[in-house]
């Protein structure tokens, strides 16, 4: 026995997928290390096959992980490159070399293509696999790949430079006789062009980069006044995200659906679709959470749709995978978008519906093996959801990023049917210069409604401290009813929360129940402090606190929209510090488990109703829990303290209308005035870019510039003063 463990701990570490044991009776068995390596695969690995003995990931964080994981389980070498501000990163430790290409800023790092090819020099590289973003997309550093005898994990250049360009992959698309979005049939050149086009098609419309991706720039426009402003903004991120600041304008169909279908290609003529996955979830053009299948889309529609997809990547020779994405409307009728030529970001769930690891088929079809499988072997086995943990702050426009270090970070990995797909770990920081995602967390049940049960239970469960995340609107998407019966589009989030998200929102039952819960931990916190352990004392001086009765005033806050203080009793049935009774308001709530203070999660029971907590914040007088995602910060004070508490006096508010806060952290792009400069309501001032994103700050009224404290190119902080009025 000890002898096996030791086999297998030794092929774990030189990263084998599979261990073959000799026994006795000369029988094979085999251990797998697949489930250990992270690797998401119905089909076994062939060890036999002919393969890369090194693959060297350009890129950095979870997909860099991600690669690592399935290359290491085929048995293949790995090299890690990284900025001088990555060097201890997960993605480095795990890969077998690692390579410093440069400072912090994605320009000078990640995006330097010498730098990387003479990290493939050195190294002895011989397949480079990019991941998603940076250079996935980049033609000219795939055929510089080609040029130096190195493959290319991707399609071949000429693939990515037809799908790549927006405006040259509609034109192949509408002669592959895929469904077309009606648009102008060329570049933009400038505002005016912009304009004079969007008045053509009709607004709304999409002002998009003709390289872009991601989300990144992009904007829709409904007006003349936002297609200028759209058109300057789009262009400027364009062009320092893909170093291509070619526009393009088509008609925006409103409130449609975002469904994409998979697909995957070898260098042998054979295409297979790998079926759909629903992202019509997004903020700002990003997706915020994902599904496969769609609850929308029906077996016939699903066929179209594959195959429409096929014919498009036979007609540019496609020889990897890749996305094709469509826009939907209420009429199941499907338009082209546009292509990915690399792996998507939501890949995993496509894995867990169908048990076919996509990189690993990458990674073959790069060497020149054919697919081992038809589209016949393609199945399709349960759903599956995607949320994306971001560091941002989901009470400001659905998320602006946050920036930070991650002084605790437990994964909810022990719940079944959960993969977590991340590129950090406890003591990571998050820092301003690349895309604040913290996890891809995916679920995966028989059905809908039990793999969405287990992305709650998961969300419930996922432990994050340092940095502001999103997890408060992930978990309140997840219980919202228009969500669970599937009737969404790319409108949900504005539809949903028209004032923006506020947090969980709690009925009576609800909120006595929070109540109930601060009031017995806070109890308990009491308690324990009142212990005296190993210690001999005289029992008459000698008071177990367990057997006294906690009388407090317990009140969410007004600002979080909830009831005002009331009174609360809190006993422990029989000294037993796992069995509280909570009276308030005219009823008695029992709060059972493992009241343990110091644990990072909490599993109790309400009314013998399983109920998840996670304690982030304790002083006196004021206990901070989680419930359905969101904190609430309650009030739990002795019964004489609350009136104190009326007496004082509120905080003064900022009149923000004279004043233009940072918002986030990040870098002043531009400065469009000067002190003694009039300004108009609305009118933008300031441009600030973080994680890759530009975002306009405008006037809250007209008047006269008092003060500009910024300059281009200088970071700020957020909530720091930018400009202010008189």
């Amino acid at each position: 026995r000890m002898r096996v463990l030791a086999c297998v701990r030794f092929a774990a570490h030189k990263g084998l997928g599979q261990v073959r044991l000799a026994s006795s009776s000369s029988q094979k068995k085999y251990v797998d290390l697949r489930e250990d390596r992270g690797i998401y695969t119905t089909d076994p690995i062939n060890y036999n096959e002919a393969k890369f003995d090194k693959i060297l990931i350009a890129n950095r964080g979870e997909i860099a992980c991600r690669v690592i994981k399935t290359a290491r389980a085929m048995g293949i070498k790995t090299v890690a490159v990284h900025s001088d501000v990555d060097s201890n990163s997960l993605h480095v430790r795990l890969a077998d070399e690692a390579v410093c290409v440069g400072p912090a800023p994605t320009s000078q790092s990640y995006l330097r293509v010498d730098k990387i090819l003479q990290a493939v020099k050195d190294t002895g590289a011989q397949a480079v696999h990019p991941g998603y973003g940076f250079l996935s997309e980049n033609t000219h550093f795939a055929a510089d790949l080609e040029k130096i005898g190195v493959k290319f994990v991707g399609p071949n250049s000429k693939a990515i430079l037809d799908m790549g360009d927006k405006i040259n992959s509609k034109k192949i698309a509408a002669a592959a006789k895929v469904n077309m979005i009606p648009g102008f049939d060329g570049e933009i050149a400038d505002e005016d062009m912009c304009v004079k086009v969007a008045n053509d098609i009709g607004y709304p419309v999409m002002i998009k980069a003709s390289a872009g991706g991601g989300g990144k720039g992009m904007r829709i426009a409904w007006n003349d006044k936002e297609a200028r402003e759209g058109y300057s903004l789009s262009k400027q991120e364009a062009k320092s995200s893909f170093g291509d600041d070619r526009m393009l304008v088509e008609k925006f169909i409103d409130n449609p659906r975002h469904i994409e279908m998979q697909v995957l290609c070898d260098k042998h003529g054979n295409s297979l679709w790998l079926n759909e996955r629903e992202c019509s979830i997004q903020r700002r053009n990003q997706k915020v959470i994902e599904e496969a299948p769609s609850s929308f889309v029906t077996p016939e529609m699903r066929r179209a749709m594959g195959e429409q997809s096929v014919q498009l990547a036979r007609a540019v020779g496609y020889d990897s995978a890749g996305t094709v994405e469509f826009l939907v409307d209420g009429k199941r009728n499907f338009y082209f978008l546009e292509m990915n030529t690399r792996l998507q970001v939501e890949h995993p769930i496509t894995e867990s519906i169908t048990g076919i690891d996509i990189v690993q088929q990458m990674l073959r079809v790069s060497y020149g093996h054919k697919l081992n499988l038809t589209q016949e072997q393609v199945p399709l086995q349960g759903w599956a959801f995607e949320s994306r943990v971001y560091a941002e702050d989901p009470y400001k426009g659905f998320g602006l990023p946050s920036v930070g270090r991650l002084s605790r970070y437990v994964e909810p990995n022990h719940i079944e049917g959960v993969r977590c797909d991340s590129g950090i770990r406890e003591g990571s920081e998050i820092s301003i210069y690349y895309d604040p995602l913290i996890c891809k967390l995916v679920s995966h049940g028989k059905d809908r409604p039990q793999a969405l049960a287990r992305m709650r239970d998961a969300l419930d469960g996922y432990v994050i401290r340092g940095v502001t995340h999103n997890i408060p609107l992930l978990r309140d998407i997840c219980q919202e009813q228009r969500f669970n019966e599937g009737r969404i589009t790319t409108k949900y989030l504005p539809e949903v929360y028209p004032e923006g998200f506020m947090g969980a929102q709690l009925n009576v039952d609800e909120q006595d129940k929070v109540l109930a819960m601060a009031a017995a931990l806070n109890a308990r916190k009491i308690a324990r402090s009142k212990q005296f352990k190993n210690q001999k004392r005289q029992r008459t001086t000698y008071v177990d606190p367990y057997q006294m009765t906690f009388k407090f005033v317990a009140e969410l806050p007004a600002e979080e929209g909830q009831g005002k203080a009331v009174a609360v009793e809190v006993k422990f049935d029989k000294g037993d510090d796992k069995e509280a009774r909570v009276t308030l308001n005219g009823k008695t709530i029992a709060i059972s488990g493992d009241m343990n203070l110091a644990q990072p999660i909490i599993d109790l029971k309400a009314d013998g109703k399983a109920l998840t907590t996670q304690i982030v914040g304790k002083k006196a007088g004021e206990i901070t829990v989680v419930y359905k995602g969101t904190n609430f910060k309650v009030k739990v004070l002795p019964e004489h303290a609350i009136e104190y508490i009326k007496h004082m006096k509120p905080k003064a508010k900022v009149d923000l209308s004279s004043v233009v806060l940072s918002p986030m952290p990040g870098a002043i792009k531009s400065v469009a005035v000067k002190v003694g400069d009039m300004v108009s309501e609305g009118q933008q001032l300031i441009v600030i870019e973080a994680m890759k994103m530009q975002n306009g700050l405008h006037a809250g009224k007209t008047g006269k510039v008092k003060s500009v404290t910024v300059k281009e190119g200088q970071t700020v902080d957020e909530g720091e003063l930018l400009v202010e009025l008189e």
